[in-house]
């Protein structure tokens, strides 16, 4: 079933400090996760057309929680604590990198990643230790090479060429696209894939639909 998902109805649900505290796991969830100041919130509200879904901000690291997001029935989703640098106590930075790596483990309605990293500075090891973890998985990947726009086209295009190249590396499902929240390079792309990983919920969706449509005619004409 094609579908096609309005982004611009995805609004907050809870930020939890850890998986305990997040809803049910059901439906399907999408997380987003990347280095600290690599784009994520800017991405998200550039994906749902929404100026402040997403909290944005100068300093790097300071989505400390796990944001959860409804996009549509049975369909989340996730803004993941930023991980490697932030100016923070290294305290903290363990407490957000184990609800990071707990979420990513055990989150069983987990069915699609997408990982940011700026486009100038890919694959730094905590990046590539994530994909490891989500290929391990059977987790589907999307890289969004982020700020796309801080390069020329030609430099542009060689960068995600080279990225793809190492993705086959990884030996799974590892998707790699430019992406820019400023000039909107890859948004698209972004919503397609996204659509393809929520299709299955709102397949089920509409069966539940239609089969309480049926057997409330079925009732009435009883």
């Amino acid at each position: 079933m094609n579908v096609k998902i309005h982004y611009q109805n995805t609004h907050f649900i809870t930020s939890a400090p850890d998986i305990r505290h997040l809803p049910e796991d059901e439906g399907i969830e999408v997380a987003f996760a990347g280095r600290s100041n690599a784009g994520k919130s800017s991405s998200l509200n550039r994906l749902t057309n929404q100026k402040s879904l997403a909290k944005t901000s100068k300093t790097p690291g300071r989505t400390q929680l796990i944001n959860l997001f409804k996009v549509t029935e049975g369909c989340h989703i996730v803004d993941l604590p930023g991980y490697g640098f932030a100016q923070v106590p290294l305290e903290m930075k363990k407490k957000w990198q184990k609800s990071l790596g707990e979420y990513l483990q055990k989150r069983q309605c987990l069915k699609g990643l997408v990982v940011l990293m700026d486009i100038r500075h890919p694959m730094k090891d905590l990046d590539q230790q994530l994909i490891y973890w989500a290929v391990d998985s059977g987790i589907p990947v999307q890289v969004l090479l982020t700020k796309a726009d801080k390069l020329k086209s030609g430099a542009r295009k060689a960068q995600v060429l080279k990225i793809k190249n190492e993705a086959v590396g990884f030996g799974g499902d590892v998707s790699v696209a430019a992406f820019s929240s400023l000039k909107g390079i890859g948004v698209d792309a972004l919503r397609n894939k996204l659509d393809q990983w929520f299709a299955p919920a709102l397949t089920e969706q509409l069966e539940t639909d239609q089969d309480e449509q049926e057997n409330s005619a079925l009732d009435q004409g009883s």
